[in-house]
C-alpha cells in the first residue's frame, strides 16, 4: 500500500474528505519525524515503536574494486512491532 492508497484508505474510514486526509496524515509522519529528531523515540501502544539508533562507523568494501572503504557512523530510524500489530498480521 503507497501513500495514495493509505490516504484514501483513512478518508473512508474517517469520513474525511481526500485533502484532508492528506492533512492528516502528512502530521502524523511529521509528529513521527519530529519525535525521532528530538527525543530518539515515538510509542504508539499497541502498535510499535519508532526509535533512533545510533550506528557506529565501520570499514566495507567496495563491491566493484574490492577496495576498503570507511562507513561513517549515522543515525538510522528502527520500528518494533507491538503485540497489537504482530496478532493482526498473523
Amino acid at each position: 500500500m503507497g501513500k495514495a492508497e493509505l490516504v484514501l484508505f483513512v478518508a473512508e474510514k474517517a469520513g474525511l474528505s481526500k485533502a484532508d486526509a492528506t492533512r492528516a496524515l502528512d502530521a502524523v509522519l511529521e509528529g513521527i519525524t519530529e519525535g525521532l529528531k528530538n527525543e530518539g523515540k515515538v510509542a504508539l501502544v499497541g502498535f510499535g515503536t519508532f526509535s533512533a539508533k545510533e550506528r557506529a562507523a565501520r570499514e566495507g568494501i567496495n563491491p566493484l574494486t574490492k577496495e576498503a572503504i570507511k562507513i561513517p557512523a549515522k543515525t538510522v530510524a528502527s520500528f518494533k512491532a507491538g503485540s497489537k500489530l504482530k496478532d493482526a498480521i498473523n
